[in-house]
């Protein structure tokens, strides 16, 4: 019965995302969902699997190993977290896209682990768009240079920008970064037009983000419930 339950929450959630995606969008704008499934367990996974979703975040390499080991290709897994070097080997296995690329050594070790296994690894320039001592990601001012030096690594394939805003901000804050993004973002495309995804905005300010032109919103706990 709480299985059930738990099925039915989950799609009236889902079903809620969808509209508000649809409200909040911009003409011709496409907006993905990516289900932020960290700390929930594989069940949950195939509940969402069940119900079509096809695109996951995790944050961890490990976690995300034991949840999605068995899965389908069509499932596409994105990671959301900070990426320890000593991980890069197993991430590169794991992960169709890395969000979180935000310096040179990294992005030099996933092209190293890519180059091995004969791969082209797909990633996002992370921005620290806030500028957050907490945060990681390049500072905005140095994108475009963060991303001629990446276009030198034939391994990996720069396919968007995304950003973690500083906690606590105001309605107004948030508009103003996540604007400053797109703005960053438009001048990326035109830098590099592989760059076609912008993720940005959480289950507090995904509408925010969609409005300020996201691509990708990073949904857990307005889809899945309180992390466990």
């Amino acid at each position: 019965m709480r299985t059930l339950h738990q099925q039915t929450t989950l799609k009236n959630n889902l079903n809620h995302i969808y509209q508000n995606i649809d409200k909040y969008k911009k003409n011709n704008q496409e907006v993905k969902l990516l289900a932020v499934t960290k700390t929930h367990p594989q069940k949950t996974v195939q509940q969402a699997i069940d119900l079509g979703i096809t695109c996951f975040g995790e944050n961890k390499v490990q976690e995300a190993e034991k949840k999605f080991f068995n899965q389908e290709n069509n499932i596409e897994l994105h990671f959301i977290g900070h990426l320890q070097t000593n991980k890069v080997k197993k991430a590169v296995k794991i992960f169709d896209i890395i969000q979180t690329v935000d310096s040179l050594q990294l992005a030099q070790k996933i092209n190293l682990y890519a180059q091995a296994n004969n791969c082209k690894q797909r990633i996002y320039c992370q921005v620290n768009i806030g500028g957050d001592p907490k945060k990681f990601g390049v500072h905005k001012s140095e994108v475009l240079e963060f991303l001629d030096k990446i276009k030198t690594l034939k391994h990996l394939s720069v396919e968007g920008l995304m950003t973690i805003l500083p906690f606590n901000l105001s309605e107004e804050d948030n508009i103003n970064l996540y604007n400053q993004m797109q703005k960053l973002f438009q001048v990326a495309q035109r830098h590099n037009p592989q760059c076609k995804n912008l993720s940005m905005g959480m289950s507090s300010d995904y509408i925010t983000a969609i409005q300020s032109g996201a691509t990708i919103i990073r949904i857990g706990s307005g889809l899945f419930g309180e992390r466990q």
